[in-house]
């Protein structure tokens, strides 16, 4: 993200400059819109020392690929993924019980950007993922993040199993979502150090991950569908380890 990535939409605007204003390098808003929403919008982004730019609507809807832009398009400099280095000093500095999510090969950008909000708002610490074969933090992320990105930090790790060893030998009890598993969540212990640790969308877990793990756990389907998608089933889990801190 060495220029920006484009954000559009007054919400996401809006959170990108309550979390993270001096993230907001460069602004366009549509010309002709003059009511007290922009109006409104204009003066926190004139707040923020971001360059304005008027422009005509069919330029907005360039810059947007043609989505619903509400009449404002930001470029925005986000938070950069972090290494294993800086996770190991984070944990080092803490002084509370660590809480961590940990996704494994989570490829599509609208459920790391769900997921991160749901860690924001539960109080997880980090986010930990791979590098490959896993999104970073795109535009899309920042988006459905709503701000979530510039308050928890996120990591990307070269090796996910290595990393996982990593945080077991610090005490850090390793949770995850597996089909396969006979307990729900509400059966174990997560009030301590924890990880809890979900699978990509198709193929959940992988062997290494999964065997990595301490404990398994599944939430119960009452339905038909066989399973929840994975920013749903994070927050499950996540707010359950909440429930019982």
């Amino acid at each position: 993200m060495k220029a920006g990535e484009l954000i559009h939409g007054m919400h996401a605007v809006r959170s990108a400059l309550r979390f993270d204003p001096t993230g907001v390098v460069e602004v366009w808003v549509e010309r002709n819109r003059k009511d007290q929403r922009m109006r409104q919008l204009r003066d926190e982004l004139s707040r923020s020392g971001a360059r304005i730019q008027e422009v005509p609507r069919r330029e907005l809807d360039r810059l947007s690929d043609g989505a619903s832009h509400q009449g404002v398009v930001i470029r925005y400099r986000g938070p950069e993924p972090q290494g294993l280095d800086a996770l190991e000093a984070r944990l080092e500095a803490m002084d509370e019980a660590p809480f961590l999510l940990i996704l494994d090969q989570v490829q599509d950008p609208h459920n790391l950007g769900a997921c991160m909000r749901t860690a924001d708002a539960a109080g997880v610490h980090a986010v930990i993922a791979p590098r490959d074969r896993a999104v970073g933090l795109t535009a899309t992320v920042h988006k459905v993040a709503s701000g979530a990105t510039a308050n928890v930090p996120f990591y990307q790790v070269t090796n996910l199993a290595r990393t996982l060893d990593a945080l077991k030998k610090r005490g850090i009890w390793l949770v995850g979502a597996a089909e396969q598993a006979e307990n729900p969540p509400w059966a174990l212990d997560l009030s301590g150090p924890l990880g809890i640790v979900m699978g990509a969308e198709e193929d959940g877990l992988r062997r290494l991950t999964r065997e990595a793990c301490d404990f398994l756990t599944r939430i119960p389907m009452a339905g038909k569908v066989s399973s929840l998608n994975v920013s749903v089933a994070t927050g499950v889990l996540l707010f359950e380890a909440v429930r019982q801190r």
